[in-house]
């Protein structure tokens, strides 16, 4: 397990993005994020990165299992340090953004799997 952590809430604008064809993606923060980006955010509680994710790895929210199709050159660093990432659901082998991670699995990714109490796993 590379990262395990309690997703404990989110902004009022978290989901604004989740399943538009154009922007399909999430932005996870450790609680106490700076007002705005909480308000964009899912938050969960903070969490040590015990290892660099890697492109093939598999990330989990809940039930919901993905794999990671790219990474930015910054994840490994504002996941460690912040809680921080932007999470694509588009994937692709590109990441559009230093700070982004790119997944693809076999659903979409929903409300309910960003729900208060499931956990976001990377292994």
């Amino acid at each position: 397990m590379k990262y395990c952590s309690k997703i404990t809430g989110h902004g009022a604008e978290a989901f604004s993005f989740l399943g538009d064809p154009d922007t399909n993606m999430i932005i996870i923060f450790n609680e106490g994020a700076p007002p705005i980006l909480e308000e964009l955010s899912v938050l969960h509680e903070a969490a040590e990165l015990k290892g660099e994710l890697a492109v093939g790895d598999t990330i989990s929210f809940g039930d919901a299992i993905f794999k990671i199709s790219a990474l930015g050159s910054e994840v490994n660093k504002t996941l460690g340090d912040l809680g921080h990432c932007t999470i694509d659901l588009n994937g692709g082998d590109e990441p559009e953004r230093p700070g982004c991670l790119a997944i693809e699995g076999e659903r979409e990714l929903t409300q309910d799997d960003l729900k208060a109490g499931n956990l976001i796993q990377i292994y």
